[in-house]
């Protein structure tokens, strides 16, 4: 190509780029600029982001502060949504379930028991069963972590095929062997079972020296009976052999000594304290002891009854069952009579369909089952596990654990079981769930966490950017508060003042609200400094000299243009002080200075565990309440560290 062409060319081409720069333009004034740019353009062009969406897409570039997130917001729900799905009673105690390690197997009826059954009995933690070849079985929790007595460890008295009665009760298990032979293992400290040492005898009752040397018919028993460091035979012919913890069982002695009592006796039931003795004649005593017969009953068919003895009088009895502190009593008319502390609904009999009867009750420790003419189950009273779902099924015989429930069919098989599984993180030393308390607990540490650092929160603000805006004898003044605020010991102060407020008058609820307020007047001295050196640099900037030339307040340009450049400083501090306020109600409560109990925090749960045998015997109770503090507490550092870097535009990470 000659050197004319080439010129011509370049001519052509410069006409051509100007040509199509003036339609562009054209286009940009009559047909609008998103339209000028063609497709390979549109890939090259930056798009156009708020700061705000490019913080968000930083933050979350960061996998370790994104986990954290994700089980910082898991943790919210579970404390602050689960109380709604798992409530608690804070007066809720159960020395039975006291002190259990973690175990969900309460229900866990063993599969050669479950199509045979003899009988199922249970009193506390674990529970056992005989079947119809006389084989034992247990489950639950078997193992004492203080005593180190495995109840599963079964005396060599105790074979395959020769067990014929077998009880459970609070911490020791009673069978009697087809040889006749009565069989005890388990705590035997309080006299339940076996000789005593000589002087015991004002405490205990030794077993009856005809079932400790001889042999027991066991064709002749009518009835093998556990409760509480206690225990009771009743033979066929009316004869009752009873032994066990005269201070636990009040009227034990009085069972022993009663002619009446221990040789025309049908069937027993132990509360706690009582032993409530059914006899043949169909009357019902518990001797001197139960005394408070004569109070307040209540009828399945006829409501209040004032006066149960006079109730009684004339009527007979064909089946009696106790709770912890409840008596039931089955009449002959197929009605039920319920007495005593029904703290938990005990008294509320479900009523009959007209020409229904109750032919039958058992009982746990806070729930009743009963069973009528044409095997319908009804049960009432506590059902915190379940144990009372029961009711409107149909069965042909029902057993009752400490919080289960079992029904058996005419085969003799399990056909439903219901009731208290188990405890996922174990019991505390008043047999509460400590799951349930660490839920409850974990909404209580969080919400005073929170309350306190917005109240900080504030006031470092309103000094902070008071003190940087206005400066001279303002900042002078307010930062002398400040130090002689931040001069002040935190901790120690904080528990004076905690203890001061226990000591007054004031219900729980006002006490913890002051709680909240006085970590939050204390913690505000660090975050109003660093919002003052912000204020102070921001304010030399010309937008701030524009606003003041305008005529704006003073106020407004402090709080309205000024603080929001360094509203990522009080994020990012909010977050860390949240952590901190935590960690500061938690060792108040640790030091008993905080939360009390019975109201749960995460704090004052470590603190109920502080002793030496907690610590080594029942590692359970302070070692969930310790990981869910920690988690949080570190998830919410991990937050606020990821935050410091994306809202720095210096950070080295995000440049």
């Amino acid at each position: 190509m000659s050197r004319n062409q080439e010129k011509n060319t370049a001519k052509k081409n410069v006409f051509v780029r100007i040509g199509a720069t003036l339609w562009r333009w054209t286009k940009r004034m009559f047909m609008g600029a998103s339209k000028e740019l063609t497709e390979d353009e549109k890939l090259f062009v930056e798009k156009i982001e708020s700061p705000g969406m490019m913080t968000v897409k930083a933050f979350f570039r960061r996998k370790l502060a994104v986990a954290a997130l994700i089980v910082l917001v898991a943790m919210f729900m579970l404390v602050f949504i689960g109380p709604e799905f798992v409530p608690m009673d804070l007066t809720y105690t159960d020395a039975l379930q006291a002190n259990i390690a973690p175990n969900y197997t309460f229900l866990s009826v063993p599969d050669e028991l479950a199509g045979n059954v003899k009988d199922i009995s249970g009193y506390a933690n674990f529970s056992i069963g005989v079947s119809n070849d006389k084989k034992l079985y247990i489950w639950g929790v078997t193992e004492n972590t203080m005593t180190n007595i495995d109840m599963a460890q079964f005396p060599e008295e105790i074979a395959d095929g020769n067990v014929a009665f077998a009880a459970a009760g609070s911490d020791h298990i009673i069978a009697i062997t087809t040889g006749g032979k009565v069989v005890g293992w388990g705590n035997k400290n309080n006299g339940q079972y076996g000789s005593l040492k000589e002087g015991d005898d004002q405490f205990y009752i030794e077993m009856p020296k005809r079932i400790l040397t001889g042999a027991v018919d066991y064709t002749e028993v009518q009835q093998l009976i556990c409760g509480y460091q206690c225990s009771a035979i009743v033979m066929k012919d009316g004869t009752l052999y009873a032994w066990g913890n005269k201070n636990a069982m009040l009227s034990l002695e009085e069972l022993t000594t009663s002619s009446k009592m221990n040789t025309n006796v049908q069937k027993v039931a132990f509360s706690n304290f009582y032993a409530l003795v059914l006899l043949k004649d169909g009357t019902v005593t518990g001797g001197n002891s139960l005394s408070f017969m004569g109070t307040t009953a209540y009828s399945s068919t006829e409501g209040k009854i004032t006066d149960l003895r006079a109730y009684l009088r004339g009527k007979k009895v064909v089946d009696i069952a106790a709770t912890d502190n409840c008596y039931a009593l089955v009449m002959e008319d197929g009605s039920i009579v319920t007495f005593g502390a029904a703290r938990y609904g005990e008294n509320s009999t479900p009523a009959l369909a007209a020409g229904e009867k109750y032919v039958s009750v058992v009982a746990g420790t806070r729930h009743f089952v009963a069973l009528t003419e044409d095997g319908t189950v009804y049960a009432w009273g506590h059902n915190d596990g379940g144990q009372t779902n029961v009711s409107g099924s149909k069965a042909t015989k029902v057993f009752a654990g400490s919080k289960q429930t079992y029904l058996v069919n005419e085969d003799d098989e399990v056909t439903e079981k219901s009731g208290f599984r188990g405890y996922l993180f174990g019991t505390d030393n008043r047999g509460r769930d400590i799951l349930t308390r660490i839920i409850h607990g974990g909404k209580m540490t969080m919400t005073i966490g929170a309350v306190a650092v917005i109240v900080s929160t504030i006031i470092a603000i309103i000094v902070g950017c008071i003190s940087g805006y206005f400066g001279g004898w303002v900042d002078m003044l307010l930062m002398r508060i400040t130090e002689i605020c931040s001069s002040i010991p935190f901790l120690p102060f904080a528990m004076m003042l905690s203890y001061v407020i226990r000591t007054k008058p004031i219900d729980e609820t006002t006490r913890i609200f002051i709680i909240m307020c006085i970590l939050g007047l204390l913690s505000w001295t660090g975050l109003a400094r660093m919002i003052r050196a912000q204020v102070l640099a921001e304010r030399e900037k010309e937008f701030v000299i524009a606003a003041q030339s305008m005529g704006i307040k003073e106020s407004r340009i402090a709080f309205k243009h000024i603080l929001p450049n360094v509203a990522s400083i009080i994020l990012v501090n909010l977050t860390l002080d949240f952590a901190g306020c935590m960690l500061t109600e938690s060792s108040l409560s640790y030091l008993g200075f905080g939360v009390q109990q019975p109201t749960p925090t995460w704090g004052n749960m470590l603190y109920g565990a502080n002793n030496s045998i907690v610590i080594q015997n029942y590692w359970w109770q302070w070692v969930f309440p310790a990981i869910f503090l920690a988690i949080a507490t570190i998830s919410i550092n991990i937050i606020g560290d990821a935050l410091r870097d994306v809202l720095d535009p210096k950070s080295s990470q995000e440049r």
